[in-house]
């Protein structure tokens, strides 16, 4: 089946076979690989994108179900090589260590300061509640996501 929708702002249409997975169309077929596979079942967040503005797991999404929609990954995020605030936070709070679930959670984040763009610690913790990460414990996660807030809205 032939589907259409925008990729980080750009038109795609592209064939994909019944019941491939998001997940897989954009790294294996677009070799758009920041988003990952984790859990591959829904439970991590590491294949979170952003699809018409709200996060979804590409690993439970049917790439058919993104038709017409718009969907944007973690490589969407940066333009012309310039850093998305969320990113350059992220790293400059160190909520980066290994790297392998940064990517969910960032797109996560992107989706929750769309939706609030001033969330209290306590929003941002609960939002982020689905990404899971082995190696931060959170803080530094939660500090990124302020700091990007802040940076976008002073108060």
């Amino acid at each position: 089946m032939r589907i259409q929708f925008r990729l980080n702002g750009r038109p795609v249409a592209v064939d994909v076979p019944p019941g491939r997975r998001l997940l897989d169309l954009l790294r294996e077929d677009l070799g758009l690989i920041g988003t990952k596979e984790g859990c591959g079942e829904g439970e991590c967040g590491a294949c979170t994108v952003v699809v018409d503005g709200k996060p979804r797991l590409a690993c439970l999404t049917a790439a058919v179900q993104v038709e017409g929609k718009d969907v944007l990954t973690i490589e969407g995020l940066s333009e012309a090589g310039q850093l998305d605030p969320l990113q350059e936070a992220f790293i400059e709070t160190a909520g980066v260590q290994c790297g392998f679930c940064t990517p969910g959670l960032v797109m996560a984040a992107y989706a929750l300061l769309r939706e609030n763009p001033r969330p209290t610690r306590d929003e941002v913790r609960a939002y982020l509640s689905g990404n899971l990460c082995r190696c931060t414990g959170y803080a530094q996660v939660v500090e990124a996501v302020l700091r990007a807030a802040e940076k976008a809205c002073p108060r």
